[in-house]
């Protein structure tokens, strides 16, 4: 039988929505679970290592003061035509917050994937440099440089497999909970903001937004017309690989009877706004106490 507080715990692939991972394991903290073992992929893999070296509260004090100015000049551009973006200048900033380890010797069992594109294979760490799973985990292709690895090239483990479940170890003893951030716009949830003078406010009740919605229909003069995007070859291409790779994550979901699936919306924030760490840690938050709730009142 599984014990009820020990999870195993998956966190998918999403760029900068990865963030909401740091939301999703405090809300599993404060409600007293056991994180027992991490298996992350890209994003997944990033937030999964520093937690598994019990350096979170250093990755999200960094992370969080890192404004849109910061976020750039971290990004160490190039015109390889392998990807627009070398990676080193980043990960050598963030290991002077958080040393580099080695994997085997984290208190969490810790395991991340990533892709052999040219023999099409995946490669999965668990073991070894911590940062060197990590860089090649996260080689989001054409945006970052690929991952040079024992005379390899490795980009995002996401092209394979971006909900890692295949990679625990103890599923079978424990509550299994995945963190997809790829979900589709009914998953779109707006944080709790700030206006200048610092104190929180909601953001519009969904039942506002809906009805304005529905009015617009008998209002159109008040609308202003929108021609629809065209998408470019390249977006394109990008799509249909999202849309793949959606319905390839809910496929694995279904496979492995996952105990709580908790979702974060595709268009939540794009690939590289990693500038808006609190609101996605937020969002993380806010999506785990909604899933984990419904879960407690079923099974506890």
């Amino acid at each position: 039988m599984k014990n009820r507080k020990s999870v195993s715990l998956v966190l998918s692939s999403g760029g900068a929505r990865g963030l909401a991972h740091v939301g999703v394991i405090e809300e599993l903290e404060k409600r007293g679970y056991y994180i027992a073992e991490i298996a992350g992929c890209s994003a997944g893999a990033l937030v999964g290592g520093m937690y598994a070296a019990g350096k979170m509260d250093e990755f999200k004090d960094w992370i969080c003061h890192l404004d849109r100015l910061d976020v750039f000049s971290l990004m160490d551009f190039t015109f390889s035509s392998k990807g627009f973006i070398k990676g080193e200048k980043v990960y050598n900033a963030l290991k002077k917050v958080v040393k580099d380890c080695q994997i085997e010797d984290l208190d969490i069992p810790f395991y991340c994937n990533a892709v052999d594109y040219i023999n099409a294979k995946e490669v999965v760490f668990r073991d070894g440099s911590l940062y060197a799973a990590i860089r090649a985990s996260g080689s989001i292709p054409t945006v970052f440089q690929p991952a040079r690895f024992q005379r390899h090239e490795l980009i995002d483990g996401g092209v394979l497999n971006p909900v890692p479940l295949s990679l625990l170890q103890q599923a079978e003893e424990n509550m299994i909970v995945v963190v997809g951030l790829n979900a589709n716009d009914s998953e779109l949830i707006l944080p709790p903001k700030k206006d200048p003078t610092g104190k929180s406010y909601l953001s519009m009740p969904a039942w506002v937004t809906d009805y304005r919605t529905k009015m617009r229909q008998y209002f159109p003069e008040q609308v202003k017309e929108e021609k629809p995007a065209s998408l470019s070859s390249i977006s394109l291409m990008n799509r249909s690989f999202d849309l793949l790779q959606d319905r390839f994550s809910a496929l694995l979901i279904e496979k492995f009877e996952v105990d709580v699936s908790i979702q974060v919306a595709r268009n939540q924030a794009g690939t590289l706004e990693f500038h808006r760490a609190e609101e996605m840690i937020e969002v993380g938050r806010q999506k785990a106490i909604q899933a984990l709730d419904k879960w407690e009142n079923e099974h506890l």
